[in-house]
This record gives C-alpha cells, sequence and structure tokens, in this order.
C-alpha cells in the first residue's frame, strides 16, 4: 500500500491546465479533474465547450461543483510541500530584493526559477514538477524574475522568442508569421550575446571615461595642490618683502627722526649761545648807556671834557644783522631720506617675480625672423614669427650666415640696446631651444651653445629643462611653460628667462660681457615622429597676462 507522501507525489494532484495543484477541483462529467478557474477560463475562450483532456463535447456547460476529495488530498499535498520547504536548509524567505515564489502560501520563499510558459515563479521545492513531469520539463525556466506577463506577447499571449533587428522590437512565433516574414530576425539567445558584447564593450568605453574622469579630478586636485603651494610661496616671499620694507621704512625713521633731534639739538646749542653773547652786549651797553646819561646831567666842566674821550669810543660789540639761526635745517635731511627709502623699495619690490616681470615686459621688442640664416631644413612663416623643422630640404643658397649643420635660425635685427625683451610660444613641443647669441658666431659645423662661444639659451630635452651654462645647468620647474619670455639687460650683463602665464622666474645668466650685437636664437629641434612638429611663435606681448 502506498504511503501518504507517494500518494501526495502523483501527478494527478497537478491540474493539466495551469500545471500546478488543484484549487477548488471539479470533475467534469467524462471524469476529469481541473482547476475550477482553469476550466471555466478554457470554455470561456473557446467556443467548443470540450474536455480539454479528451476532447468530449458537451452540448451545454456542465454544473461544476467541488470534489471535496480531490480538494483535501490537495490541500495535504500543499501542507506536505510547505512544510518540506519549511524543513529544507538551502530555501529562505524572499527578501525584498528578490523575486518570491508565486506558489508558496504565506510565508513567502525566494524563487529559484520563473517559468515563461506557466508565467509563475517557483521556488525549489514548487519547482520540482518541472524537474521531473515530461510535459513539465519542455518548458522554458530562466532565472526568477518579476512582471512575467511583460514576457509574454501581448497579442498573442505566446513567449516572447525572437528579436526583429529591422523593428527592433521582441517577437514571438505568431508575430514573426503575421508580420515580420520579410524582415531580419534572430532568436533572442542571438541578439543578446551581441547586445552584451556591445554592453560589455560600452561598459568598457564607460569605465575608460570613468577612469579618464577620476584622473582629470586628481589633476585638478594636483592643481590646486600646486596653486595653494605657490600661493603660500608667494604669500611667504611676499611677508618676507614687506617686512623687509617696513623695517627698513622705521630705520629710516629711527635715523631721520635722531638726525632731526641732533640738528634741533645743536640748533638750540647755537641759539643759546648767540642768546648768552647777546645779553652779554646788552649788559655793556645798558651800562655805557647809564655812564653816558650821568655824563650828560654833569657841571664838572674838567670831568666831562676827560672822561668824553673813553665814553664815546665804540664799545667791542658783533654785527648781528647777517646772523640767525637756520629754521629750515630738516628739510634736506627729510627729502634724503625719502629718495633713499624710495630706492629701498624699489629694490625689494624687485624681488617679487611677477611684479619684475611686469616691469620688463615694457622693454618688449618686434623680433622676426631671418631665413638666410635658417638652417635649410627649417620652415620659416611668411610673417617670419614661426619656425618649424621641415622633412625635405630645400635648394638654398649656403651663405656665410645660414648655419648648416644645426637646427638654429636667428632674428633679423641684431639687438644693442640697454635693455630688450620677446616671447616665445613653445606649447606643444617636445624639444626646443632658445635664447641670444653673438653676431660673430660661426655659422658652419656643430655647435656646443655655452657663453664661452657666444650662447646664452635654455633648452627641452626628453623632458628635463636646462640651462645651457658651462657646465650645463638643471631646472627644477613646477609646471611645464607654454610661453617663455626673454628678458636682456644690455648694460647689467644679464640674460633672463620667464614662464610668462605661470609669471615665474626659470633661470639668469649674470655677469655677462656684451661687445657687440646679441640676436634672439631659436631651434624647434627634429619632429621626433611627430610629437615634436608644432612650430616655434614669436607671440606679441601681452602686459595684461
Amino acid at each position: 500500500m502506498a504511503t501518504s507522501s507517494s500518494l501526495l507525489s502523483e501527478e494527478q494532484f497537478l491540474c493539466s491546465i495551469c500545471l500546478d495543484v488543484f484549487t477548488e477541483p471539479v470533475t467534469t462529467p467524462c471524469g476529469h479533474n481541473f482547476c475550477k478557474a482553469c476550466i471555466r477560463q478554457y470554455w470561456d475562450s473557446n467556443d467548443l465547450c470540450q474536455c480539454p483532456m479528451c476532447k468530449e463535447k458537451f452540448y451545454r456547460m456542465p454544473e461544476l461543483r467541488i470534489n471535496t476529495f480531490i480538494s483535501e488530498m490537495a490541500a495535504q499535498f500543499r501542507k506536505s510541500v510547505q512544510a518540506k520547504a519549511t524543513r529544507s536548509p538551502d530555501q529562505h524567505q524572499a527578501k525584498a530584493q528578490e523575486v518570491p515564489c508565486d506558489i508558496c502560501i504565506g510565508t513567502k520563499l525566494k524563487a529559484l526559477k520563473s517559468c515563461l510558459v506557466c508565467q509563475t515563479s517557483y521556488c525549489e521545492t514548487h519547482l520540482e514538477p518541472h524537474q521531473r513531469v515530461a510535459a513539465l520539463k519542455r518548458h522554458e525556466l530562466i532565472d526568477p524574475v518579476e512582471n512575467l506577463e511583460d514576457r509574454m506577447c501581448k497579442k498573442h499571449g505566446r513567449p516572447l522568442e525572437l528579436f526583429c533587428r529591422t523593428d527592433q522590437m521582441c517577437l514571438c512565433v505568431f508575430c514573426l508569421k503575421a508580420d515580420h516574414m520579410t524582415h531580419d530576425t534572430v532568436p533572442l539567445e542571438e541578439e543578446y550575446g551581441e547586445r552584451k558584447a556591445q554592453l560589455g564593450k560600452t561598459e568598457a568605453e564607460v569605465q575608460q571615461m570613468i577612469q579618464e574622469r577620476l584622473q582629470k579630478v586628481q589633476e585638478i586636485k594636483h592643481s590646486v595642490d600646486l596653486s595653494k603651494r605657490e600661493a603660500e610661496r608667494e604669500r611667504s616671499d611676499s611677508v618676507q618683502v614687506f617686512t623687509a620694507l617696513v623695517r627698513s621704512i622705521e630705520r629710516c625713521q629711527a635715523e631721520l627722526i635722531e638726525v632731526i633731534e641732533e640738528k634741533q639739538e645743536a640748533t638750540e646749542t647755537q641759539a643759546e649761545g648767540l642768546i648768552k653773547e647777546l645779553e652779554q652786549e646788552i649788559t655793556e651797553l645798558k651800562r655805557r648807556s647809564t655812564e653816558l646819561e650821568q655824563l650828560s646831567h654833569t657841571e664838572d666842566h674838567i670831568h666831562l671834557l676827560q672822561s668824553f674821550p673813553s665814553l664815546c669810543t665804540p664799545l667791542p660789540i658783533n654785527d648781528w644783522s647777517e646772523i640767525s639761526v637756520n629754521s629750515h635745517l630738516c628739510v634736506g635731511t627729510v627729502m634724503r631720506a625719502v629718495s633713499q627709502l624710495e630706492e629701498t623699495l624699489n629694490k625689494e619690490i624687485e624681488k617679487l617675480p611677477e611684479v619684475k616681470l611686469k616691469r620688463i615686459q615694457q622693454y618688449a621688442v618686434d623680433v622676426t625672423l631671418d631665413p638666410d640664416t635658417a638652417h635649410p631644413f627649417l620652415i620659416i612663416s611668411e610673417d617670419r614669427k614661426q619656425v618649424k623643422y621641415g622633412d625635405t630640404k630645400p635648394d638654398l643658397s649656403d651663405n656665410p650666415e645660414r648655419f648648416n649643420l644645426v637646427f638654429y635660425v636667428l632674428g633679423k635685427e641684431g639687438l644693442s640696446s640697454r635693455r630688450f625683451y620677446y616671447e616665445v610660444m613653445v606649447k606643444g613641443k617636445t624639444k626646443w631651444t632658445l635664447g641670444v647669441a653673438r653676431e660673430s658666431v660661426n655659422r658652419k659645423g656643430m655647435k656646443t651653445l655655452s657663453p664661452e662661444n657666444g650662447y646664452w639659451t635654455v633648452c627641452l630635452r626628453n623632458g628635463e629643462y636646462k640651462a645651457l651654462d658651462g657646465p650645463h645647468v638643471p631646472l627644477s620647474l613646477r609646471d611645464k611653460p607654454q610661453k617663455v619670455g626673454l628678458f636682456v639687460d644690455y648694460e647689467e650683463g644679464q640674460v633672463s628667462f620667464y614662464d610668462v602665464k605661470a609669471r615665474s622666474h626659470i633661470y639668469s645668466f649674470t655677469g655677462c660681457t656684451f661687445t657687440e650685437k646679441l640676436y634672439p636664437l631659436l631651434s624647434p629641434c627634429l619632429n621626433d615622429d611627430g610629437k615634436n612638429s608644432a612650430p616655434l611663435i614669436i607671440t606679441p606681448v601681452n602686459h595684461t597676462e
């Protein structure tokens, strides 16, 4: 005799229409059992009233009553399945983000698969008939998803199995036969594979864009950090400069006050001496006045005549008409102190690179290039403001002024004025050389750039900046210069280079002795497989940058 558990696992407790455990089972006159809702829906959707199993026809819809025996057995089967599901350690209650089993009563377990034919999601226990019953094994199972009705054709009620590339839509087999026979259609799996591969490529591109933007964020943050450090450095420099100015002013003020006080003290001492001397003379004059008055009243003729010569003799006193005390002694002192202070102020301000660059830009000159001095491989623009390396050698005369082995070109006009300044755009270059050269440099053969040979230059090579002094001086620059300014103070013997955008000092040749004209020198260097094809450009000086 079969056990209860073996009876409850038999296929007769499954509705042949919904393929699930009976719900309100009813029996047709032909003896087959169905869910009450399933058989009614089946008959409502068909013109004939017949049994889905044996196809027996009924002339009128039979009166259906609940089969209590099967209903009780089905209920016991559900309880057994539920108990088994509860005991299964591999199953758990569906969480909010998980798809629940549509069959579980009460506590909904997590669905393991969804059936596109049944349009139902099943937990491990309720999925068991689809893994055992031959008819159910043919159903298409997918990973559990919600809204299974969206995976069914709304028009034909069939699973969406095809994809129309022409109309970009999912189809069932009936849709294909009805409207898409001439279209480019493929199985969903094939389109899925291609789209997934495309998604992978798109995702890689998106990830690349994310990485590029993350890198840009880091670059911006790095720029902000550099800006902060630069601002701190400039703040420190300005504090140092203005502290020195304040100290200089205070020192000048103290010295001026001391000089003023000394001069005032000397004036007072002088005045006191003069007053004392005047008071002594006044005393002598008063005494003489008294004697004269007394003599004028005497009746003694002999006494008057005898005393008159001594009383009428002039007293030994000074002529005070040209003697005075100078009350403007401090004016010259103040003017000298102010002049000295102005000189100190100018010297301290000159220490600020930004201020200094703005001042030396006032000495800007118009520089053009001289094609007659350019190496044959160099290409000069029509306006003679740009130079770049060319791949072909034109047919040019080899005049004495032309460089024949090094890729240099000089400015058209030699400069020997007191001061001059010009700017060159080096943006996009990986190699370049800039500077000045004296007029007498030899244009033939290889050249070693150094002040001894008449060249004062800086260069970029292999990502490193150098001043071609004797010996070469490596330059540590915070930023990569985009535009370089070159300033020559002919009389002071100084050649200085500046980063125009950063408004910072790059390098200075000092203590130079110039005895002849100096010419601007530019070298764009080799193309470096196209990496260094950008030209060097002599640009107008913008004083507001």
